[in-house]
Formats: C-alpha cells, structure tokens, sequence
C-alpha cells in the first residue's frame, strides 16, 4: 500500500535574500541527500508551480506529490526536509496519508463523529 505526502510551499524573505549562487549551492546539497531516498523506494510523482487557475487554490507558489512504499520511508523524507533546513527558507505546508480508494474514503466521510 502506497503513502503519499503533498507539499505546498513558497519561498520566503530568507530565500529571496540569498544570493543566486548560494541557492545553486543549497539546491545542490538538497538533490546530494535525497539520492538515498530515491534508492528505498520514493517517488517524486510532480513537482511544479501551482496552477493559479484552480478553484479553491492555495496561495502557495509550489507543489511537490511525493509517493513511499511505507510510512518509514515518508518519514525518512519528512525528516530529511526538516534537517536540511527547508522550513527556514520556504512557508510550507505538508499533508500526508496511505492510499485508499474511493468507495472506502467515501465510507470514511460517512462515518465521521
């Protein structure tokens, strides 16, 4: 059964306020650190701006859909966003969940106290 986490996420004044090639040189370091992950099963499903044309839309800029063959394995990746100190330069947002399908979500909803 697959895991999922969302992200939505926009740069702050602290990533603005770096210089071109100091984001190069954190950008690289990020990409360096997640090739482990790649290896334990994550998948990168999209990430890319935001469509602003979408009804309901966040005000986040970015969005990245990530899949996992476990929940220790997205919070492998959840971990290594903190320790690399991605919140410091990007208001973000995460939302995670296992795979279900729509007859049981819709049950889920059903039974909601």
């Amino acid at each position: 059964m697959n895991h999922y986490l969302i992200e939505l996420y926009t740069p702050n004044a602290a990533w603005k306020g770096l210089a071109i090639e100091e984001r190069k040189k954190y950008l690289n370091e990020v990409g360096t650190a997640m090739s482990g992950l790649y290896e334990a099963g994550v998948k990168a499903l999209t990430l890319s701006p935001l469509s602003p044309d979408v009804d309901q839309t966040s005000e986040h800029q970015f969005l990245a859909v990530w899949s996992f063959p476990d929940q220790d394995t997205c919070d492998a990746l959840l971990a290594g966003i903190k320790a690399s100190r991605w919140y410091n330069y990007f208001d973000h947002v995460n939302a995670a969940g296992k795979e279900t399908g729509f007859l049981e979500h819709l049950d889920t909803l059903t039974t909601i106290k």
